[in-house]
């Protein structure tokens, strides 16, 4: 049962994305993080050997769809990976 278990929760922690061109990218979820009023995404790209994680924003479209954006402006990602870092300094390793 414990297995089980460990497996759901290991797919629930996995997302796939896919982008306008259709392309299909699995990510892992890291985290959803609250920022000057707007939620975003904190994912780890599965194939990605560079080990970068990317962040979205959250886009409500309706109360079960959402669109996720990707983020351009650097000090909405600076704020939102350092609320990370925070939240993760005991249980990660960061390197800068």
């Amino acid at each position: 049962m414990e297995n089980e278990e460990l497996l759901q929760e290991e797919e629930a922690s996995t997302l796939t994305l896919t982008d306008e061109n259709g392309v299909d990218t699995e990510f892992e979820y890291l985290d959803c993080i609250e920022y000057d009023g707007k939620e975003y995404l904190v994912l780890l790209p599965l194939d990605d050997e560079e080990n970068g994680i990317v962040i979205l924003e959250i886009e409500p479209v309706d109360e079960e769809n959402e669109n996720y954006l990707a983020v351009d402006d650097t000090e909405i990602l600076d704020a939102v990976y350092s609320i990370f870092k925070d939240r993760y300094k005991d249980v990660l390793l960061f390197e800068d």
